[in-house]
């Protein structure tokens, strides 16, 4: 089965969970900017977590379906509907043969994840079916999608046809993923960040809570640009390249930040003040032009402890369904 793109939205990709292991060679390790979503998205439609689904940035997208599929989204805070029904957020539905799903623009956030029971078959390229924009490669031919794109379908899982059967002639489940899970635009002013390698090289009043910093439009899926006042070093330095990541803070010499996103590249020559944590860079990839953010130091053990609550809610979440459509 497949389904057609009648409106492709202003930046719109297929992803999954990108490309671990292949940063010794230069390749970025991509995928969903915030990949909690898309497997919780995932997990609701019967898929592996794995499943390749869309990114859809700013929404204004629509679908048309040939035939009965089960879909389930999260992201920002977007209104989704197909006919006469909204789709919530965080909750398995049914698209029947003859539907459109359309997505509006977002009351607040940037990014939604997408995902249909089946994921989306397009090649694996060096394990992954996530489209990296830079290199022209994965997803489909390489590139975002355009208006009349067809995208084959896998086939349904049996959870899917068990979730269908459950949700019978209405439209979506009763059930639904937590709720700050499902609607991932920030909750709170800030981002929480652990102290980088070169932290100690800038003044000492850098980076306080109270300092506010704006997105520019100059942004995208490889990082956020940040402007407001300089972060200065204490002294002049110069810096041999060494890695980065997802979550990385380093500031160039005008010092003005740049928060990097899941298509970074994987070596950089500016100072690395600091790393988002984990569990809030879904919180960074709902930031558009214009936002603002500010910064919270916590210590590394925090953001562990914080990383290891998620992923045992995560493991109860997949037992829940599981124990669900018994």
């Amino acid at each position: 089965m497949t389904v057609t793109i009648l409106r492709s939205g202003f930046l719109s990709s297929v992803q999954d969970l990108g490309r671990p292991g292949h940063r010794a060679s230069g390749v970025s390790l991509g995928g969903a900017l915030d990949p909690h979503a898309l497997q919780v998205a995932n997990l609701l439609v019967g898929n592996a977590e794995s499943a390749a689904g869309l990114e859809v940035t700013l929404g204004q997208m629509r679908i048309g379906f040939a035939s009965d599929r089960l879909v389930a989204w999260a992201g920002g805070e977007f209104q989704v509907r197909v006919a006469n029904d909204e789709i919530p957020a965080g909750h398995a539905a049914v698209v029947r043969g003859g539907e459109v799903l359309e997505m509006s623009a977002p009351e607040k956030g940037a990014r939604a994840w997408l995902a249909l029971a089946g994921g989306i078959d397009v090649p694996l390229v060096l394990g992954s079916r996530s489209t990296d924009l830079r290199s022209g490669f994965g997803g489909l031919e390489g590139r975002t999608l355009r208006d009349r794109d067809q995208l084959l379908l896998g086939p349904p899982s049996e959870a899917a046809a068990q979730i269908s059967r459950r949700i019978g002639l209405g439209r979506y489940t009763s059930w639904r993923a937590p709720w700050d899970w499902a609607c991932t635009a920030p909750l709170h002013p800030f981002v929480r960040i652990v102290r980088g390698s070169d932290w100690s090289r800038f003044e000492k009043s850098t980076l306080e809570a109270h300092q506010i910093f704006a997105v520019t439009p100059q942004s995208d899926r490889m990082g956020l640009r940040l402007e407001g006042e300089p972060l200065a070093l204490a002294t002049k330095m110069q810096m041999a390249s060494s890695g980065v990541a997802p979550g990385t803070l380093q500031v160039p010499p005008n010092g003005q930040p740049i928060l990097l996103l899941g298509d970074c590249q994987t070596i950089g020559g500016y100072p690395k003040i600091a790393h988002v944590i984990t569990v809030d860079l879904p919180a960074a990839a709902q930031l558009q032009a214009g936002d603002e953010v500010r910064f919270a130091e916590i210590s590394l053990a925090e953001a562990q402890d914080l990383l290891i609550e998620r992923t045992r809610d995560l493991q109860r979440f997949r037992v829940g369904l599981e124990l669900h459509l018994r």
